[in-house]
């Protein structure tokens, strides 16, 4: 039941995808359900309900449709974080670091993994990753409360998961952040090849994740700077990991190439 196509990325707001994966017959669970109608739409094609809702944190683009979802399905069991709850729309289960979930046929695991925000949390369920707005494809999030230490030692442990991990983030950024990568590595064939493939699938309409963890660990310029290559090619060599991760984070803020 672990495979990427039992997974339907839903576009919501501007960029946002909210993630729906069956968790038994004619159920489903939404990650970061940030408008109701989308997924609404797409659950009422499949003639399914809606069982669980995993909040990764309390942005309102990754909120704003709980309050109707939870009208319309009134079973419907909220999930998030026990130290946002008072940030988050009102949670039938608040969880926390290393908790597991029973979400019908599926199970998940609970990671804390502040940074983007303080309360920010990821979820495993089997092979696949929820990061939110922690992990993006050849990215990471803004430190908007937290500090570079941290959102490094979040992503070190999202990182360690196994390669075959499937990632699924919470915004469909990574055009933009491949040409930030390029910016630094502008003849690596990789990170080429990997623009041609972006681009080929947002032509045809189609989301650029999943992606395995192996893979966007070789690609993502903020998983690697503790890479000592690849500090010597940001000129970098005499800062620790973690002020790279700073120093790069701080030059994607302003990034407009």
């Amino acid at each position: 039941m672990a495979n990427a196509e039992a997974v339907a990325g839903i576009a919501a707001n501007q960029d946002n995808v909210i993630w729906r994966f069956s968790t038994a017959p004619g159920r489903a669970a939404a990650v970061d359900p940030g408008e109701a109608e989308p997924l609404l739409d797409h659950l009422r094609q499949r003639g399914e309900s809606l069982s669980h809702v995993l909040l990764t944190h309390h942005h309102a683009d990754h909120v704003g449709g709980v309050e109707v979802l939870k009208r319309a399905f009134p079973s419907l069991r909220v999930i998030g974080a026990a130290a946002d709850a008072c940030r988050l729309p009102p949670l039938d289960l608040a969880v926390s670091e290393g908790d597991g979930l029973a979400l019908g046929e599926r199970t998940a695991r609970v990671m804390a993994v502040p940074g983007h925000t303080s309360g920010h949390l990821a979820f495993v369920v089997g092979e696949w990753l929820f990061p939110g707005d922690v992990l993006f494809r050849c990215g990471c999030g803004r430190l908007f409360e937290g500090t570079a230490e941290q959102m490094w030692h979040s992503l070190q442990r999202l990182s360690s998961l196994p390669d075959a991990t499937l990632i699924f983030p919470g915004h469909e950024y990574t055009l933009a952040n491949l040409a930030f990568a390029l910016h630094w590595e502008p003849d690596r064939v990789e990170l080429l090849e990997a623009r041609e493939e972006t681009r080929r699938l947002r032509r045809e309409g189609r989301w650029t994740m999943p992606v395995p963890l192996e893979r966007e660990r070789r690609l993502n310029p903020f998983l690697r700077c503790a890479d000592p290559e690849f500090a010597a090619r940001l000129g970098m060599e005499r800062l620790s990991p973690v002020e790279r991760f700073a120093t790069l984070r701080r030059l994607r803020n302003d990034f407009t190439g």
